[in-house]
C-alpha cells in the first residue's frame, strides 16, 4: 500500500461579489481568494482491495458518500480504470461550515494526491474541471495561487502579487449553511462591478477591495459576526470581514505583534475559535 500525507490549506475571501442568479440555480460570482497556512492534515492510501473508506477527526463530518473527499476519491478511482480502493484519513484543523473552504480544500487535496498515487498524470486543468463538479471552491485549491475566481468559481486567473499579511481568524462556533445563505440572498438586479486595482503594494490596497455580498444575509441572522468585526477593528486590524458564507470573521494586520495581541484579547472575551495565521 502506498500512502501520501498532505496539507489542505484554508482560504479567506478578500472579495465576494454575487452578480446574478443563473437559470440553472447557481450564482455568477466574482471572488478574490487567498490561501492561508491553517491546514487540515490528509492521509491518502491506495489499497489493493476495492472500496473507499473516509475517516475524520471531527464527528460532525460525514464519513461516507456524503463526504466531498469520498466523492473526490470515487472520481479518481473511476478514472484509473482499476479495481483499487482508497483510505482517506482527515485530521480537521479548519473549522467546519465556517466559510474557510475546508471541505473543498480536502477534496482538492484528495484529487491531487490520488492523481499522484494512481500515476494518472492528469494536468491541473483537468483536475480543476473535475473539481468544479464537486464544489465551486475546489478548483481554486488546485490552482494554488491567489486568484480572481469568476463564473461559478471555475474561471480562475492569477492575481497580482499581494503583500504578506497576518490574518486573525475568529469563529464563534456558529455553523452556517452555504446553501441557505445563497437561497436567502435577495438580488434586485445584476451587479455593476467596481474596477479592481492592478497593483497591491500595501495592506491598505488589500483593504480597498474588501467586500462580501453574503454578509447581508448572514449578519442579520447572526449579529455576533458584526460584533466580532468591530472588535477586530478596535484592536488594530486594518480591515475586517466575514469570509465566504461565514461564520468566520477575519482581520488583516500588517505585523504579527498586533495580530497576536488582538488574538489574546479576543480569546478572553468568549469561548471562540481564535487563530493567527499567515497568507500563503
Amino acid at each position: 500500500m502506498q500512502t501520501l500525507i498532505l496539507k489542505a490549506p484554508a482560504k479567506v475571501n478578500y472579495l465576494l461579489d454575487v452578480i446574478r442568479r443563473r437559470p440553472d440555480g447557481y450564482h455568477e460570482l466574482r471572488m478574490i481568494m487567498q490561501r492561508i497556512n491553517l491546514c487540515d492534515d490528509i492521509s491518502i492510501t491506495v489499497t489493493d482491495a476495492p472500496g473507499i473508506k473516509v475517516t475524520c477527526s471531527n464527528n460532525g463530518v460525514p464519513d461516507g458518500p456524503d463526504n466531498i473527499a469520498w466523492k473526490a476519491a470515487r472520481i479518481m478511482l473511476d478514472l484509473s480504470g482499476t479495481n483499487m480502493g482508497a483510505m482517506v484519513e482527515i485530521t480537521k484543523n479548519i473549522p467546519v461550515a465556517a466559510g474557510l473552504g475546508g471541505g473543498s480544500s480536502d477534496a482538492a487535496t484528495v484529487l491531487m494526491g490520488l492523481n499522484q498515487l494512481l500515476k494518472l498524470d492528469l494536468p491541473d486543468q483537468r483536475l480543476m474541471d473535475v473539481g468544479v463538479t464537486l464544489g465551486a471552491d475546489v478548483p481554486f485549491f488546485i490552482f494554488k495561487k491567489t486568484a480572481l475566481a469568476e463564473g461559478i468559481g471555475d474561471k480562475l486567473s492569477e492575481m497580482p502579487q499581494m503583500p504578506k499579511a497576518w490574518i486573525l481568524l475568529v469563529n464563534p462556533g456558529v455553523h452556517v449553511s452555504t446553501a441557505w445563505v445563497y437561497r436567502s440572498l435577495v438580488l434586485t438586479s445584476e451587479r455593476v462591478l467596481s474596477t479592481l486595482p492592478e497593483f497591491y503594494g500595501t495592506i491598505k490596497d488589500i483593504c480597498s477591495i474588501f467586500s462580501n455580498d453574503l454578509e447581508s444575509v448572514t449578519i442579520p441572522a447572526y449579529p455576533v459576526i458584526a460584533e466580532i468585526k468591530q472588535q477586530m477593528i478596535d484592536l488594530g486590524a486594518a480591515c475586517s470581514m466575514m469570509s465566504g458564507s461565514g461564520s468566520t470573521v477575519f482581520g488583516v494586520f500588517d505585523n504579527s505583534d498586533k495580530a497576536f495581541f488582538a488574538a489574546k484579547e479576543m480569546s478572553i472575551k468568549a469561548d471562540w475559535f481564535v487563530k493567527v495565521v499567515e497568507t500563503l
